[in-house]
């Protein structure tokens, strides 16, 4: 049974886990219409189930081609990109795209958005996400505090990662330039392990589940403490 439980990939967010993640950090968002492009900063809100509204100046372009539609809404198409925190040479780590219609909320000055097909782009491929399971996932517990944990580790704590990255022992390629923090959820950490072209992906998975950012502290410290850690590599060879 230990041999069997060894083979298994290490604990990592599902899809709409990501996608929902992906959500609760953003943001900004670029916003296309059959008419008219536009990238919105500061303009959305995410609901507890997922849902987003947008909050535009009433006499904006947007604002008013959604008054100006049918009934039924103004088809619409949000594209949110996840950027990693620390300044690798290829930060973009996801692309979350949901299809669906904006309706406006007289009352509020609001405009709602109702998906109806939602996709997560990563690395591993593209995969379709059931808009009803988004609605009853939560983001990672760590979502929004994830940016400045990796900052502070990549910037304050050189050491932590050259160790983390020892972790990965003779598997690793040959020829590594630059190792940093690329991305931190309750299941573990990754390691973007960057060469003269391409990289590759460390993942290191935690003893436990962290609950927050405190606990999160205390898996690195603990992944630290041990000489070898079941780990995970992605390549690429993108530059």
């Amino acid at each position: 049974m230990g041999a069997a439980a060894d083979l298994d990939p290490p604990a990592e967010l599902t899809a709409p886990e990501r996608v929902r993640s992906v959500l609760a950090q953003a943001v900004s968002l670029s916003l296309g219409t059959d008419s008219q492009d536009y990238d919105l900063i500061g303009m959305h809100t995410v609901g507890p189930e997922g849902r987003i509204t947008l909050h535009p100046d009433p006499d904006t372009p947007l604002a008013l081609q959604v008054a100006a539609a049918p009934r039924v809404g103004l088809g619409a198409v949000l594209e949110f990109t996840d950027i990693s925190a620390t300044p690798l040479r290829d930060r973009v780590r996801a692309r979350v795209t949901l299809i669906g219609r904006l309706r406006a909320v007289a009352a509020a000055g609001e405009l709602t958005f109702d998906v109806d097909l939602v996709t997560l782009s990563t690395a591993e491929g593209v995969q379709d996400v059931d808009p009803a399971e988004l609605a009853r996932t939560a983001p990672d517990p760590l979502a929004v505090e994830e940016a400045a944990m990796l900052t502070h580790l990549a910037e304050a704590h050189e050491d932590m990662v050259a160790g983390l990255f020892a972790l990965g022992g003779s598997r690793l390629p040959h020829g590594v330039l630059r190792t940093l923090p690329l991305a931190l959820d309750r299941h573990g950490i990754t390691l973007r392990c960057e060469y003269r072209e391409g990289h590759c992906d460390l993942r290191l998975p935690f003893p436990d589940t962290a609950r927050d950012a405190v606990e999160a502290g205390e898996q690195v410290r603990r992944l630290l403490a041990v000489p070898i850690c079941p780990h995970r590599r992605h390549s690429s060879t993108r530059p």
